[in-house]
């Protein structure tokens, strides 16, 4: 593991429907992360967040012929500038820590993650993400990211997201709702995903060792993604988008911890934090401990 983390913020709230998770960010730091990661040994750099176009000064459908993909424009101008960010920090043997923002970031830390060499993915999430512009009920481009990184989807204004990523290096942990048309999509691509009825039938230790072993299986390492609405509201209220029966925070927590024990992580983002949902900033908490824990993290 590096032991320079550099923290990239990108405060993006494109989502339409609940807002406030642009103060994500902001309340990751508040909740302590630098010192979180300080306490075990992981010196941190902060380069603050990017510059992102405010959506209420912003027409959602102008890049839009359908209105099929809302926010189109400046989630492109914002991916496009996190992934020379994510792969500058990994070219100077830094590693990349994304801060969202909604989980449309993901575009950008992945075409980052895997510039320059092949990275898996694991993506923590109650969602697939596996919408496109075509398929989606909402147009909201935070439903989409794991599809446009692996090329599903035409997006429009000559921006093509895949990120070049093999589908087969992919795992999805711990879903429990999707639309009807993720889940074809899903069964007929080559990622593997695993339900919340996985979990709960082998345990989360188990399904986090198999998704390591897929998303680092001839790869130079893997990507985290982990969404808080992973979790179950109960233990992370402050979501966007929260859907019963999720994990719990001990079974978060040793996720990340063998996530650490792995030894191949190559990036991680946090996102989906909204402030404005919380509940005295419980969820920014809990993101910063669980990238202790992902960073190495133990009680003993």
């Amino acid at each position: 593991m590096v032991r320079q983390v550099r923290i990239i913020g990108a405060p993006t709230d494109y989502g339409a429907n609940r807002r406030g998770v642009d103060m994500g960010p902001s309340a990751i730091r508040y909740a302590g992360l630098a010192s979180e990661l300080d306490a075990i040994g992981r010196s941190c750099a902060d380069d603050g967040d990017l510059a992102v176009p405010r959506a209420e000064e912003r027409d959602p459908d102008a890049a839009s012929t359908s209105g099929s993909a809302k926010f189109l424009r400046e989630v492109r101008e914002v991916c496009e500038r996190l992934a020379d960010e994510v792969a500058d920090t990994i070219a100077d043997g830094s590693f990349p820590l994304v801060l969202g923002g909604d989980h449309s970031i993901a575009i950008g830390t992945m075409n980052g993650a895997n510039r320059d060499a092949d990275a898996g993915v694991i993506w923590f999430d109650a969602h697939g993400d596996f919408n496109t512009p075509e398929s989606s009920p909402s147009g909201n481009v935070h439903g989409m990211p794991l599809a446009a990184a692996l090329g599903y989807g035409e997006f429009g204004e000559g921006w093509d997201p895949a990120a070049g990523i093999d589908p087969a290096d992919v795992a999805l942990v711990g879903l429990r709702d999707l639309d009807e048309p993720e889940r074809v999509a899903i069964r007929e691509s080559d990622v593997t995903a695993f339900t919340m009825s996985d979990v709960d039938e082998r345990g989360v230790g188990p399904v986090t060792e198999e998704a390591l072993e897929i998303a680092t299986d001839g790869t130079a390492g893997v990507h985290v993604s982990l969404d808080l609405d992973w979790l179950d509201p109960n233990e992370a209220p402050g979501v966007g988008t929260p859907v019963r029966g999720g994990v719990t925070y001990r079974e978060a927590h040793a996720a990340m911890e063998i996530v650490a024990s792995h030894g191949g992580l190559r990036s991680l983002e946090l996102v989906e934090v909204n402030p404005v949902l919380d509940e005295r900033n419980e969820t920014a908490a809990l993101a910063t401990e669980l990238a202790a824990s992902a960073f190495g993290k133990r009680v003993l």
